[in-house]
């Protein structure tokens, strides 16, 4: 009774439900909510508060920043299912609309920004290793081969990986350390209509998910930053739910030191039976195994199969 009782209340107000609807479609940072909604930071921190402890709406910090999004529980689903029936087709936060573009505006601006300050490292690394396309090619088939279900993107990056699989997937989450790329990650997949895909901070030696929580996990072109990836697979084969597959891309053996000292690399790729072996003692049967060479580099592509 008083789980339902605080959920009423937090509607009560009309900068709450405002908030709770700007936020059913698209994260937003707390400085973004206050200024779509022309209210002080402090004001509106005070309604995300009521309507997380509601259980409405979901916070989460990112470096300096906290993000407010859509809670994804059956409870938070009936009670927008029941505001869109007493609404009934009429639009509260049709003012707030303008300034939300806005928002979204900005967003692309500073990832524009970004790729074309980092113009110069994508190129090197297009012209390492094998092309971009065949690799993801070769990853969204074997996805989709076993079936996708409920998806984890570790270490999301820029978002690319969740863009081509979270339409397939029953459910799509997607983590990453760097706040920076969570951004980027928001707003290329809200210029997709991804906006359902959940976005969270986290690393992959330690993830905030119960055991089994997903069918596909992907770890796409992250494991070489790991100090210690066989624990970075156990972390990962740990989520990964019975009859469900982790798929791994990196890069093969290589010698280009360059990787390690200017992109912070801490392995200079991974032999197929060493990996192989990793996913074994992690409790995965070995699937496929695939490779797509490159002008300089070679990657492969592992798929651990959970029994």
């Amino acid at each position: 009774m008083e789980r339902l009782l605080a959920r009423f209340a937090a509607l009560s107000d009309p900068s709450r439900l405002r908030i709770l609807l700007l936020v059913r479609d698209v994260d937003l940072a707390m400085g973004e909510l206050a200024e779509v909604l022309r209210q002080s930071q402090p004001r509106v921190s005070r309604h995300v508060r009521i309507l997380a402890e509601a259980g409405l709406v979901r916070r989460q910090k990112e470096g300096a920043y906290a993000f407010v999004g859509r809670a994804r529980t059956p409870e938070a689903d009936a009670v927008h299912a029941l505001i869109d029936s007493a609404l009934d087709g009429a639009d509260p936060i049709a003012p707030e609309r303008a300034h939300l573009a806005d928002v979204r505006a900005a967003r692309q601006r500073a990832l524009d920004r970004w790729f074309a300050d980092h113009a110069d490292e994508w190129d090197l690394m297009r012209n390492l290793e094998a092309p971009a396309e065949a690799v993801e090619a070769l990853l969204v088939g074997m996805a989709r081969g076993h079936g996708i279900g409920r998806l984890l993107d570790i270490g999301t990056g820029t978002g690319r990986i969740l863009e081509l699989l979270a339409p397939d997937a029953g459910a799509a989450t997607g983590v990453d350390r760097s706040p920076e790329m969570l951004r980027i990650a928001r707003t290329r997949l809200d210029a997709a209509g991804l906006s359902g895909v959940e976005i969270r901070q986290a690393d992959m030696a330690d993830l905030p998910f119960d055991e089994a929580a997903f069918d596909t996990v992907v770890i796409h072109q992250v494991l070489h930053f790991s100090e210690d990836p066989a624990a970075a697979i156990r972390e990962a084969a740990r989520v990964v739910a019975p009859g469900g597959q982790l798929l791994v891309v990196d890069y093969a053996p290589h010698a280009e030191e360059e990787l390690r000292t200017r992109y912070r690399h801490a392995r200079l790729g991974f032999a197929r039976a060493t990996l192989a072996a990793q996913m074994e003692a992690a409790g995965l049967s070995v699937g496929d195994i695939r490779q797509v060479d490159g002008p300089r580099l070679a990657v492969l592509l592992w798929q651990g199969l959970k029994p």
